[in-house]
């Protein structure tokens, strides 16, 4: 995976995991909301202010910085080194840059932040959430780690079962996987049960894969179960938002998201979004592996629920079922 110290600090601009630089000023934006669980308290205060206003930062002394935060200029510079960066005059100018990016995509018409107010009309709710999950799902592409995806697909393929772990709306992305690898012929489990999950994880071995999401990365239920999943030999994969995050100390191979949450973050939106996106480029680098049997299972299994639906009444009466 590529690594903070990988970030070009002459240019101001991070490069993207997966090579692309189409889009690089947009990634010290991403890299700077991946940090925010693994910093000091006035380093997560200079975070929030180069999150809520890029251009600002870019455009004031590290002095004023200092001050808007409360805090010291040695802890600004120990923020950007968090960052990867050698100092402040690479952060202003990658700053510089994404603000760019960002008044460019407003001048299109679209909302920015993913803010919702009271005053909101529902057109402007509908823009902001769909503006907020496209993003989501472009950084999330950008940031991917395509190394670490192959290794993902790989250990996945050749498992001889999959148990994912995932509670509340990632235990809804966890089925989605599960279902999908079901379908062309994988052995695998979804467990949201804490207990359930840990019980498996228990019989778990070197030739099997155990996958846990969280977009924080700190659900307790889901880090237990891939600790012992990984105690116990298998290979370990992590979904997170955040790279840095507890449960990648027990992930052999962390695969992170970019998720712009809304005003309401806690109803997992954008996260879930993101979350699905990964899981979708997971399963069919899966599939792609054994190309002709995955086709052949997919449309089985299609054939087979379409036959049921067709046998479904087509008059007025309704089904009891």
């Amino acid at each position: 995976m590529s690594s903070p110290e990988s970030t070009a600090a002459g240019a101001g601009a991070v490069p993207l995991a997966n090579g692309s630089a189409s889009r690089p000023t947009l990634s010290i934006l991403i890299r700077v909301r991946g940090t925010l669980p693994n910093l000091r308290p006035a380093e997560r205060r200079v975070a929030e202010a180069v999150l809520a206003d890029p251009a600002k930062v870019s455009e004031s002394s590290i002095t004023t910085v200092a001050r808007l935060c409360q805090t010291s200029e040695t802890t600004v510079l120990r923020f950007c080194r968090a960052l990867g960066l050698a100092g402040y005059p690479e952060l202003r100018i990658a700053l510089a840059r994404a603000a760019q990016w960002e008044e460019s995509d407003q001048a299109g018409g679209s909302p920015v932040t993913g803010v919702i107010t009271k005053t909101d009309t529902l057109a402007e709710v509908v823009a902001k959430v769909t503006h907020a999950d496209a993003r989501s799902i472009e950084d999330t592409g950008a940031v991917l780690d395509i190394e670490v995806l192959a290794a993902a697909v790989a250990a996945v393929a050749d498992a001889r079962r999959i148990d994912v772990y995932g509670t509340g709306a990632s235990a809804l992305v966890g089925h989605d996987l599960q279902l999908k690898l079901h379908r062309i012929g994988l052995l695998s489990f979804l467990w949201s049960e804490h207990h359930q999950a840990l019980t498996s994880a228990a019989l778990l071995g070197p030739e099997d894969v155990a996958i846990g999401i969280s977009h924080s990365g700190t659900t307790a239920e889901v880090v237990d179960a891939l600790r012992v999943a990984r105690e116990r030999g298998a290979t370990t994969v992590a979904v997170t938002n955040f790279a840095g995050s507890a449960i990648a100390e027990h992930a052999e191979l962390v695969l992170t998201t970019a998720a712009r949450e809304t005003t309401f973050r806690s109803g997992a939106m954008s996260s879930r979004i993101a979350q699905l996106a990964v899981v979708d480029c997971l399963f069919t680098g899966v599939a792609q592996r054994s190309y002709d049997s995955a086709v052949q299972a997919l449309e089985s299994t299609y054939v087979v629920v379409e036959a049921r639906r067709s046998k479904r009444p087509t008059t007025g009466a309704r089904s009891l079922e």
